[in-house]
Protein backbone atom coordinates (compact mmCIF):
# COMPACT_ATOMS: atom_id res chain seq x y z
CA UNK A 1 0.00 0.00 0.00
CA UNK A 2 1.31 3.45 -0.98
CA UNK A 3 1.53 6.57 2.03
CA UNK A 4 -1.44 8.06 2.68
CA UNK A 5 -3.33 5.46 0.82
CA UNK A 6 -6.34 3.28 2.84
CA UNK A 7 -7.67 0.50 1.58
CA UNK A 8 -10.97 -0.12 -0.32
CA UNK A 9 -14.56 -0.04 1.79
CA UNK A 10 -17.42 -2.55 1.80
CA UNK A 11 -20.62 -1.22 1.11
CA UNK A 12 -21.36 -1.19 4.72
CA UNK A 13 -18.38 0.82 6.02
CA UNK A 14 -19.08 3.14 3.51
CA UNK A 15 -22.53 3.78 4.55
CA UNK A 16 -20.76 4.28 8.14
CA UNK A 17 -18.51 6.65 6.57
CA UNK A 18 -21.15 8.71 4.86
CA UNK A 19 -23.23 8.75 8.36
CA UNK A 20 -19.75 9.87 10.05
CA UNK A 21 -19.10 12.30 7.33
CA UNK A 22 -22.83 13.83 7.63
CA UNK A 23 -22.33 13.76 11.27
CA UNK A 24 -19.16 14.72 11.52
CA UNK A 25 -19.02 12.77 15.06
CA UNK A 26 -21.31 9.92 16.24
CA UNK A 27 -21.26 6.48 18.58
CA UNK A 28 -21.42 3.28 17.34
CA UNK A 29 -25.67 3.58 18.71
CA UNK A 30 -26.02 6.36 16.37
CA UNK A 31 -24.14 5.14 14.07
CA UNK A 32 -26.41 1.80 14.40
CA UNK A 33 -29.94 3.99 14.28
CA UNK A 34 -29.04 5.89 11.30
CA UNK A 35 -28.38 2.89 9.04
CA UNK A 36 -30.86 1.77 6.31
CA UNK A 37 -31.68 -1.65 7.09
CA UNK A 38 -29.01 -1.91 9.67
CA UNK A 39 -26.82 -4.94 10.54
CA UNK A 40 -26.68 -5.95 14.18
CA UNK A 41 -25.43 -3.31 16.68
CA UNK A 42 -22.33 -6.28 16.93
CA UNK A 43 -21.89 -5.90 13.62
CA UNK A 44 -21.80 -2.19 13.82
CA UNK A 45 -18.96 -2.32 16.31
CA UNK A 46 -17.23 -4.77 14.75
CA UNK A 47 -16.89 -2.63 11.37
CA UNK A 48 -16.09 0.41 13.44
CA UNK A 49 -13.40 -1.27 14.59
CA UNK A 50 -12.04 -2.68 11.19
CA UNK A 51 -12.48 1.22 9.63
CA UNK A 52 -10.22 1.66 12.54
CA UNK A 53 -8.01 -0.35 11.73
CA UNK A 54 -7.91 0.79 8.40
CA UNK A 55 -7.09 4.31 8.97
CA UNK A 56 -10.33 5.66 8.57
CA UNK A 57 -11.51 6.67 11.31
CA UNK A 58 -10.58 7.42 15.01
CA UNK A 59 -12.38 7.13 17.97
CA UNK A 60 -12.22 9.69 21.43
CA UNK A 61 -13.63 8.71 25.08
CA UNK A 62 -16.43 10.66 26.51
CA UNK A 63 -18.34 9.82 29.15
CA UNK A 64 -17.64 6.12 29.34
CA UNK A 65 -18.30 5.55 25.38
CA UNK A 66 -16.39 5.81 22.42
CA UNK A 67 -17.53 8.73 19.72
CA UNK A 68 -15.85 8.28 16.40
CA UNK A 69 -14.52 10.59 13.77
CA UNK A 70 -13.72 10.23 10.31
CA UNK A 71 -9.54 10.80 9.92
CA UNK A 72 -9.73 12.24 5.81
CA UNK A 73 -11.52 15.38 5.16
CA UNK A 74 -14.31 14.47 3.02
CA UNK A 75 -13.12 16.62 0.09
CA UNK A 76 -9.79 14.07 -0.11
CA UNK A 77 -12.17 11.27 0.33
CA UNK A 78 -14.18 12.26 -1.98
CA UNK A 79 -11.47 12.58 -4.48
CA UNK A 80 -10.12 8.89 -3.57
CA UNK A 81 -13.12 7.62 -4.10
CA UNK A 82 -13.66 8.82 -7.58
CA UNK A 83 -9.74 7.96 -8.77
CA UNK A 84 -10.74 3.89 -8.07
CA UNK A 85 -14.31 4.43 -9.42
CA UNK A 86 -12.30 6.23 -12.65
CA UNK A 87 -9.97 3.50 -12.47
CA UNK A 88 -12.44 0.26 -11.70
CA UNK A 89 -15.00 0.83 -14.23
CA UNK A 90 -13.71 3.21 -16.75
CA UNK A 91 -9.98 1.84 -17.29
CA UNK A 92 -8.65 5.17 -15.76
CA UNK A 93 -10.68 6.90 -18.86
CA UNK A 94 -11.84 10.63 -17.13
CA UNK A 95 -13.25 11.31 -20.65
CA UNK A 96 -15.47 8.02 -20.05
CA UNK A 97 -16.23 8.38 -17.20
CA UNK A 98 -17.56 12.27 -17.49
CA UNK A 99 -19.44 11.09 -20.69
CA UNK A 100 -21.37 8.49 -18.71
CA UNK A 101 -22.02 11.31 -15.84
CA UNK A 102 -22.93 13.65 -18.53
CA UNK A 103 -25.30 10.71 -20.23
CA UNK A 104 -26.81 9.98 -16.87
CA UNK A 105 -28.08 13.70 -15.71
CA UNK A 106 -28.23 15.86 -18.95
CA UNK A 107 -31.80 16.16 -18.70
CA UNK A 108 -31.78 17.27 -14.54
CA UNK A 109 -28.69 19.49 -15.08
CA UNK A 110 -29.61 23.15 -14.88
CA UNK A 111 -27.94 25.84 -16.75
CA UNK A 112 -25.87 26.83 -14.25
CA UNK A 113 -24.76 23.32 -13.59
CA UNK A 114 -23.55 23.41 -17.63
CA UNK A 115 -21.80 26.93 -17.06
CA UNK A 116 -20.20 25.64 -14.19
CA UNK A 117 -18.63 22.50 -15.56
CA UNK A 118 -18.09 24.54 -18.48
CA UNK A 119 -15.80 26.93 -16.76
CA UNK A 120 -13.91 23.32 -14.65
CA UNK A 121 -13.34 22.20 -18.56
CA UNK A 122 -12.01 25.58 -19.50
CA UNK A 123 -9.75 25.74 -15.86
CA UNK A 124 -8.24 21.90 -16.53
CA UNK A 125 -7.64 23.00 -20.65
CA UNK A 126 -5.37 26.19 -18.71
CA UNK A 127 -3.96 24.03 -16.54
CA UNK A 128 -6.00 25.47 -13.27
CA UNK A 129 -7.68 22.65 -11.33
CA UNK A 130 -6.42 21.31 -8.02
Amino acid sequence: MKPGRRPALSRRERQIMDILYRRGRATAAEIHAAMADAPTYSAVRAKLRVLEEKGHIRHQEQALRYVYLPTVARDTARRSAVRHLVATFFAGSVEDAMAALLDLSAARLKDEDLDRIARLVEAARKGETK
